[in-house]
């Protein structure tokens, strides 16, 4: 397909400036000839176009937003008969998360915290219409002028009874690595409590002004989520209270069934954040530790009967 420019037409939209052109699409503002009214319109690149995985994320896009009616969540128009493929999307003023990070960090709890329960509100929705996001990140989140907050990019979302896409079988296609899940690592689907994952580490950038793994590169910070724990939140910031430290470590939990079990509570701990439980260690894990530990001892124990034998003959 030929690329398409500004002052363009694209059957009743006209194109009126490129916003963006990365990752699968380029993103121009337009006006839809019908009604004057401004709109997103999302073109596949060419490359994109010819790979099945990503011309794939791009029609699972369309078809999970038109799904999804919330003010938190990011509309997509109806389909139409079109003269190629596009997504028309609604018109969103404001700007991303990340840039406003980029240019204050971190946000005081008073300005954080609205924004997560915000977006905690769009996911329970969301979770309830049987979808995930998956790839939650500063990055996919638009504050608008008046604080209003949108999730967008559902290119990876998950629907249940939908084919099986995960991040172990498509690298780096399926996440990015500061926000990916434990589970997503491991190849797993995930559920629900992925993206309370995901918004945990962005609402602890956002209270602490880093990323709560950080590492010289992706593979580490990917891997350092399987076997260490988060640097404690009071430690990147002082300022911040005991309970709200507790609650970002609950959401950060590696084993998904130790997290908030729904957005509901996430958001509910966030707003009460001084009555939030303790950060308990499992006795399964003290259990797996002792084995791990005896597990060990082995080599030794076996070098040492060795030598002993040796001394005798």
């Amino acid at each position: 397909m030929t690329p398409l420019r500004a002052g363009e037409r694209l059957d009743h939209f006209l194109l009126e400036k490129l916003v963006s052109s990365g990752g699968m699409a380029s993103v121009f503002r337009a006006i839809d000839t019908r009604t004057g009214s401004p709109v997103a319109i999302k073109l596949p690149h060419p490359e994109a176009e010819c790979d099945p995985v990503l011309f794939d994320r791009f029609h699972r896009e369309a078809a999970v937003c038109r799904k999804l009616d919330h003010p938190g969540i990011v509309k997509v128009l109806p389909d139409e008969k079109r003269c190629r493929v596009y997504m028309a999307q609604e018109w969103l003023e404001g700007c991303l998360l990340r840039d406003i990070l980029d240019k204050e960090r971190p946000l005081p709890p008073r300005r954080a915290v609205p924004i997560a329960v915000a977006i905690c509100d769009a996911l329970e929705y969301m979770h309830g219409e049987g979808v995930q996001h998956r790839d939650l990140k500063p990055e996919n989140i638009m504050i608008g002028p008046g604080g209003s907050v949108k999730i967008i990019d559902f290119g990876i979302a998950a629907l249940s009874g939908a084919r099986r896409l995960t991040f172990g079988s498509f690298s780096r296609r399926m996440g990015t690595p500061d926000y990916v899940a434990p589970e997503q690592v491991k190849g797993k689907r995930g559920d629900a409590r992925t993206d309370i994952y995901q918004l945990g580490v962005i609402v602890y950038e956002m209270l602490t002004g880093q990323t709560p793994f950080p590492g010289i590169n992706d593979l580490v910070v990917i891997n350092s989520r399987l076997v260490n724990d988060p640097v404690p939140p009071r430690e990147a910031n002082p300022e911040l209270s005991p309970g709200l430290e507790a609650v970002l470590l609950c959401a950060l939990e590696r084993a998904p069934a130790r997290r908030y079990p729904t957005a509901r509570h996430f958001a509910g701990a966030l707003s009460a954040p001084d009555f939030a439980p303790p950060r308990q260690v499992e006795p399964v894990a003290e259990k797996q530790l002792l084995v791990y530990s005896g597990l060990a001892m082995i080599p030794a124990s076996i070098f040492g009967l060795l030598m002993y034998v040796a001394s005798h003959q």
